[in-house]
């Protein structure tokens, strides 16, 4: 019999999210799933980590696992943005967005983002050996939130509250499964409005200390840029990423 594995689980959901990629030129292109690095970020957000606070990110990049279960996709909506900035000057900060449009000389960027539409993931976390903070602490952070949480960028709010529950389960499968048997009624009717796949999703996506327990085969391994270097220079570090598929999308 394997060990009982304990788990935080929460819900991701909003009428309009950002997974972002990598973020190079004028085209910002999404994933269809949220990065490593976003899921932790909410987290910290949670807890009320400030972004210039490397040191307790790459606590959380280090003190966790995470792995994600995709419950829909969304669909994909893409946006042209136009946005005027002052001239580039390296090592200058302005303190508030009106100081920066005070500046005399001011350049116009242009870039198409990419958005989905009603994006739905269950994400869990579990605590590696050097985890700052226990399971329960981040249920409680989850629950009553420092700063505002967000699917992505600040413009996509939270559709469905994150629901956080601390699970236990033989396997990452069972451990979401579980999650899906005791639901909310508000997550229970959107799923059920909005056609989404049920149980156990299309796809999950796991951190590699999850392979001896995710409780299907892997079906391939897929590479991404999302483990957190530094937030305040936005540098991120290659990882592999586990997939198994659960269900196929109906």
């Amino acid at each position: 019999m394997m060990p009982m594995r304990e788990l935080v689980l929460f819900t991701l959901f909003a009428p309009l999210g950002s997974m972002g990629g990598l973020a190079v030129g004028e085209r910002r292109t999404g994933m269809t799933r949220p990065a490593r690095s976003a899921v932790l970020g909410l987290v910290a957000a949670a807890l009320g980590i400030d972004r210039h606070d490397e040191e307790s990110h790459a606590a959380l990049d280090h003190g966790y696992g995470v792995a994600q279960r995709v419950v829909h996709t969304g669909r994909l909506v893409q946006d042209y943005h136009t946005v005027q900035t002052p001239a580039a000057n390296r090592g200058r900060t302005w303190p508030t967005r009106r100081a920066e449009l005070a500046e005399p000389t001011l350049e116009t960027l242009l870039s198409l983002r990419e958005y989905r539409a009603e994006p739905h993931v269950t994400a869990a976390l579990w605590a590696r050996p050097n985890a700052p903070h226990a399971l329960p602490n981040l249920v409680s952070a989850l629950l009553r939130p420092r700063f505002t949480l967000s699917f992505g960028r600040k413009a996509c709010p939270l559709g469905l509250p994150p629901n956080p529950r601390t699970m236990t389960g033989e396997t990452l499968v069972a451990a979401f499964d579980q999650f899906d048997a005791d639901m909310p009624m508000a997550e229970r009717t959107l799923r059920k409005e909005l056609g989404f796949t049920t149980p156990s999703g299309m796809l999950i996506a796991a951190d590699r200390d999850a392979e001896s327990w995710l409780g299907r085969p892997i079906s391939r391994i897929e590479r991404r840029r999302d483990r957190v270097v530094s937030r305040k220079r936005w540098q991120f570090d290659l990882r592999d990423e586990l997939i198994i598929l659960v269900k196929e999308q109906g």
